[in-house]
């Protein structure tokens, strides 16, 4: 059995990242206060387990796994930076630019970045040629302008935005929507699976990534840091898009109800052809229980199944 299944994930995250003798300690000290505090890494278990359901081998899919929770470390580097959201805390613990300055925090995100890459420019290459071509251009429409990029910067321009459902969504899609379509699609599509499959876990990325957001505009009304485990109440100060505030709680938690139950119908499509992805219902599970701790028993949802 692969180490990465057997070992924490934090071994994985800690030891992707090469760190050569002649690095500057400053710089040293800030990539290890990264690599340390690694967060819950439920997304790189998460490409694991779909390379493994359509047949990658373990290497490539644990330089996937841990090249996808790189590119998101980097973006929460960013975001938290001063000129984004000023944040203070992240993982329980302060955010890199307040350790190791700005400068530090940049480089540290870029060096994520650049190691992200590489690991998976390897994981492509391992893939048959004729796929090899599709997943990269699909990595560039995540991460790039059409993607993560779009939606940060139309993040901090909210204000200039109708401050609507429709608007908050457009920006979900871009900021955390994407990085979701990478977790669940990528190893899919480098594993071969079909075209069908694939609109599939699109759909489904697009109702968890809608959902994973609501739940953290939730947690930033709601939840005090400690709770979140970073700094909250940072959307309205900055006039940053939340969909608590711009429905109300009922109603965000209503809409947030209804796309789990169309993540459900869209799961048990794809269970019928792909049985071998049945551990994705533990990640849909994993949602409704986090929407149950920040909101209350009150709001909480159905059992998802398939009949």
């Amino acid at each position: 059995m692969n180490s990465l299944t057997t070992t924490p994930f934090a071994d994985a995250f800690s030891s992707g990242m090469p760190l050569p003798a002649t690095l500057d300690p400053h710089f040293e000290e800030s990539l290890r206060h990264v690599l340390d505090n690694a967060g819950s890494l439920v997304r790189p278990r998460m490409v694991f387990q779909v390379a493994s359901a359509y047949g990658m081998d373990p290497a490539p899919a644990r330089d996937l796994a841990v090249a996808l929770e790189y590119f998101h470390t980097a973006s929460l580097l960013f975001d938290d930076l001063p000129c984004m959201d000023n944040a203070t805390e992240r993982r329980g613990v302060p955010c890199v630019h307040l350790a190791y300055g700005e400068a530090g925090a940049i480089l540290t995100a870029l060096a994520l970045i650049n190691r992200a890459y590489a690991l998976t420019w390897r994981a492509v290459a391992a893939a048959p040629v004729p796929l090899q071509s599709t997943a990269l251009a699909y990595i560039e429409q995540c991460l790039g302008v059409e993607g993560l990029l779009n939606g940060q910067s139309l993040d901090l321009h909210y204000a200039t935005l109708p401050p609507t459902r429709e608007t908050t969504e457009q920006i979900a899609r871009g900021k955390t929507v994407s990085l979701i379509r990478l977790t669940l699609v990528l190893p899919a599509m480098l594993g071969g699976a079909s075209a069908r499959q694939v609109q599939l876990l699109e759909r489904i990325a697009l109702f968890w990534g809608l959902g994973y957001q609501m739940v953290d505009d939730l947690k930033d009304v709601l939840q005090s840091a400690s709770e979140a485990g970073k700094t909250v109440a940072r959307d309205l100060l900055l006039d940053r898009p939340n969909s608590a505030s711009v429905l109300g709680i009922p109603a965000a938690v209503e809409r947030l109800t209804r796309f789990i139950r169309l993540g459900d119908r869209t799961l048990c499509r794809l269970l019928k052809s792909q049985p071998g992805l049945s551990f994705l219902r533990k990640l849909r599970g994993d949602l409704e229980e986090e929407l149950v701790r920040v909101t209350g028993d009150a709001f909480a949802t159905p059992a998802g199944g398939c009949s």
